[in-house]
């Protein structure tokens, strides 16, 4: 494993380490992800912000809030990232209280305010609030009965692009019909079709790549998730890089991983722990990422968008995740 690399997985354990001690009585499917979410910012977790930043969450929110469901750690999470905390937090209400007048109140929500918050201005809320409805209702319309609450998310990445919405409507149908024979969980396939209408490269090349990239990993004894995991595949597809090389990357951290405590048979499993080698792989492919807090976003599938795709889709596979072991 190349050294940079290396420094970045032993920090992702670090990280995971640090929020597992701090937090003891959240699910076990969380850590990894607030840890990726500091990690991929070269960050090392600071937990009295984070302990900091629940109070102001808490101050903020009714004890039955969305905000405080089974990704409340991840949102503070994204919150102590913030230069000016309390005034994400009150960012990421408004957006919320404008999207509640066009959805149906979820943690998905919660995910969607707080990626708006980041990558727009105060004076675009509701301009992108119903480009979000729009391009969901779009979703809905093409597969009444796939789409649900945690579209809503992938819908406000799509706005958010700048992408034409009838253009994105299309690459969507384009990739779901190509993919669909090649997955079992048709939700998941509607997921990836959703990530992979970010890309500008035409849908047959975009799903060539993807799965290319599964196809190698399986030969290689690496099965990915086919399950709320799937859309992050489509991130890694959508990077310019080798699919041999992105692979063996993703291959070793997974192996690195394995050995640690947590991320075996008694931990989140095999299918997230080859999520998170993805994740944590692709850093090198997007290193603007880690600097950009905002950007001018352009028809084209941005370093930023792509960060928060992947961290969007981590965590509707982790309330999936929750939601399962809990039942």
């Amino acid at each position: 494993m190349i050294e940079e690399l290396q420094k970045r997985c032993d920090l992702f354990i670090e990280n995971r380490d640090s929020i597992k001690a701090a937090f003891k009585w959240d699910s076990a499917y969380i850590y990894p992800l607030c840890a990726f979410i500091y990690t991929a910012k070269e960050m090392r977790v600071d937990v009295d912000l984070l302990r900091n930043c629940l109070d102001l969450l808490k101050q903020n929110t009714g004890v039955f809030s969305n905000f405080r469901g089974t990704s409340r750690l991840a949102t503070v999470t994204m919150l102590s990232l913030s230069k000016a905390p309390e005034e994400k937090m009150e960012r990421m209400l408004n957006i919320y209280s404008k999207l509640k007048e066009l959805f149906w109140g979820s943690e998905y929500l919660v995910v969607t305010a707080a990626i708006i918050a980041d990558l727009a201005e105060p004076g675009e809320y509701e301009q992108i609030a119903e480009r979000t409805r729009t391009m969901y209702n779009h979703m809905k319309e093409a597969h009444p009965f796939l789409t649900s609450g945690e579209d809503s998310a992938f819908a406000s990445l799509l706005a958010l692009s700048g992408l034409d919405i009838d253009y994105i409507v299309q690459e969507m149908e384009k990739c779901y019909q190509i993919l669909k024979s090649s997955f079992h969980f048709s939700n998941a396939v509607q997921s990836l079709s959703h990530v992979l209408a970010l890309g500008d490269n035409p849908a047959e090349q975009k799903c060539k790549r993807t799965l290319e990239l599964y196809e190698y990993l399986k030969d290689h004894k690496y099965k990915y998730g086919t399950s709320f995991e799937l859309s992050t595949l489509g991130v890694f597809a959508l990077l310019d890089a080798d699919i041999e090389t992105l692979a063996k990357g993703i291959m070793e951290v997974d192996d690195f991983l394995k050995t640690k405590k947590g991320f075996g048979g008694f931990g989140v499993g095999a299918r997230q722990r080859l999520m998170y080698a993805g994740m944590l792989t692709i850093c090198d492919y997007v290193p603007a990422v880690r600097t950009m807090q905002t950007a001018a976003l352009t028809g084209i599938v941005s370093l930023v968008i792509a960060q928060h795709v992947a961290i969007c889709a981590c965590i509707s596979a982790t309330i999936a995740a929750i939601n399962v072991s809990s039942s």
